[in-house]
């Protein structure tokens, strides 16, 4: 373990590469939900060819996956409070296994229905407990990036999804699409057994009263034995623990596994808990409320409204997709601990309206064009690429890393449930919608929707999500505090201006 510097706060300017190691392999099995949404866009041309099926069929099909989802997410939160963070992913893969298996072997639409099914209530547990583990397990300095990891793992596995269309859509009809849904069982059974050598959450093992085993961990991911200290001392306070206690283990609250947190969630919030699930419930529905799904998921039908007529051109356009979310992902995952959350995600937001602003236009002059317009063919794709950067450089990874470390520590996986539940709902939503409502507005007007939802999300953003960069978890509840959140924006900003 390598000494290095540290602030005032004991934090090391450094990542520790076990914390790191934990938080990728943790992050592995947002890759498996990425591909699966991934790999669908491309395998719906087919699978409506193979087994006939209309658009209602394709939009159930392409939806039914988050429906599920959310109610895995509500499930997985009292899961993880039960059995742990490490065994609530091994249960995500596991049931991704299964779900892949069925939509592999897919020999009509109720089973490869069935399997979406399972794969949503994997989804659903996999995007509540990657996030949360990796919070937990860093320290506040790197918590940004790794907490991040999990969305640059979706980003790679869209990418790798739009690839698997390119390639399998050359094989026969039959075997093509069901190659494209199987494959994804592999990585899951790989994965099982990966993540039994990762540690447990400290701060899970902390709230058991497990103290010796989560200062035996803290130890493992910090980079100095006074950071792990000092970590750990903010655990015990968390946990309603006597912060100078020297005991391996300790009786914890009786709500240690989960027991009454929904009361203190959404019965009997304080005014600082109320203002946290506000501001969870509201970044969630706003990531896809500004229409992202419509993109990731209808990519092809986009470009080919735009004018893009061949399925090698529109597979090689929805690759174009994968590869500028991924790439402006990864220049997130390096900005949102210096820049911090709350300014990364106004510039996103920013760009998010004015692109989808000319994606509306642009399609609408295609639409209303009894002649085929170059231009506007250009600047559809041009537009659609911008709104991917911009909503992959901020509103997507802010997303997550922010819902996971607001909370307090005995609501952390229950209050991150519901954002995922949230999450799940706008994504089903738009996603079954989708079709329909272009079809009542036009393609243009449905990009000029969403671009007006974009404005009061900015708002939103701007009035209620105070900047929480560089705070140690047990630190951030008090943001939120009446009368805290204007001195934290005037903090931040003097911080940024002196750090340049």
């Amino acid at each position: 373990m390598t000494m290095v510097s540290t602030d005032g706060n004991g934090d090391s300017h450094k990542f520790n590469k076990y914390a790191a190691a934990s938080s990728v392999v943790a992050s592995l099995i947002c890759i498996i939900f990425g591909y699966d949404t991934g790999v669908m866009s491309g395998a719906m041309i087919f699978i409506k060819e193979d087994l006939k099926i209309d658009d209602v069929e394709i939009e159930i099909l392409a939806g039914i996956l988050n429906v599920c989802a959310l109610l895995g997410s509500l499930f997985a939160g009292r899961t993880s409070d039960f059995i742990g963070r490490r065994y609530t992913i091994v249960v995500s893969a596991i049931i991704f296994l299964v779900g892949a298996v069925l939509m592999g072997y897919g020999p009509n639409y109720p089973v490869l229905l069935a399997g979406r099914c399972i794969s949503g209530i994997g989804v659903g547990f996999a995007l509540m407990i990657a996030p949360v583990y990796s919070a937990e397990i860093s320290s506040a300095k790197a918590r940004g990036l790794l907490s991040s990891l999990p969305e640059l793992c979706i980003s790679l596995g869209i990418l790798s999804g739009y690839v698997s269309n390119y390639f399998f859509g050359k094989l026969t009809l039959k075997l093509g699409w069901r190659l494209m849904l199987g494959v994804a069982a592999i990585p899951s059974f790989v994965l099982v057994f990966a993540i039994l050598k990762m540690p447990e959450s400290p701060r899970w093992l902390g709230m058991q009263g497990r103290l010796g085993e989560a200062k035996r961990t803290l130890l493992l991911v910090c980079n100095s034995e006074e950071e792990a200290e000092r970590r750990c001392r903010d655990i015990r306070v968390a946990a309603g623990f006597d912060e100078n206690t020297k005991e391996e283990f300790v009786k914890p609250a009786h709500n240690s596994r989960g027991k009454g947190v929904w009361k203190e969630l959404l019965l009997r919030p304080t005014p600082a808990v109320r203002r946290i699930l506000i501001a969870a419930i509201g970044i969630h529905f706003f990531e896809h409320a500004v229409g992202v799904e419509a993109v990731i998921l209808y990519g092809p039908r986009i470009f080919k409204k735009a004018g893009v007529k061949s399925k090698d051109k529109l597979l090689l356009a929805t690759v174009g997709v994968g590869i500028i979310k991924t790439i402006f992902i990864l220049i997130a995952t390096s900005l949102i601990d210096r820049v911090g959350r709350r300014r990364l995600l106004l510039i996103s937001t920013s760009g998010i309206v004015a692109a989808l602003a000319v994606l509306g236009f642009s399609l609408t002059m295609v639409e209303n064009s009894k002649t085929e317009l170059l231009w506007a063919l250009t600047l559809s794709i041009v537009s659609t690429y911008a709104y991917v950067a911009f909503f992959n450089i901020g509103l997507a990874p802010v997303t997550w890393v922010y819902s996971s470390e607001i909370f307090p520590l005995k609501l952390r996986a229950q209050g991150m449930a519901i954002g995922v539940a949230v999450n799940r709902l706008m994504n089903a939503l738009i996603s079954m919608t989708f079709i329909s409502i272009y079809e009542a507005i036009t393609i243009g007007g449905a990009f000029f929707m969403f671009c007006g939802i974009s404005v009061v999300a900015w708002f939103f953003f701007y009035f209620l999500l105070p900047e929480t960069k560089g705070k140690p978890l047990e630190e951030i509840e008090a943001l939120f505090s009446k009368g805290s959140k204007r001195k934290n924006y005037a903090d931040i900003e003097t911080q940024t201006v002196n750090n340049g």
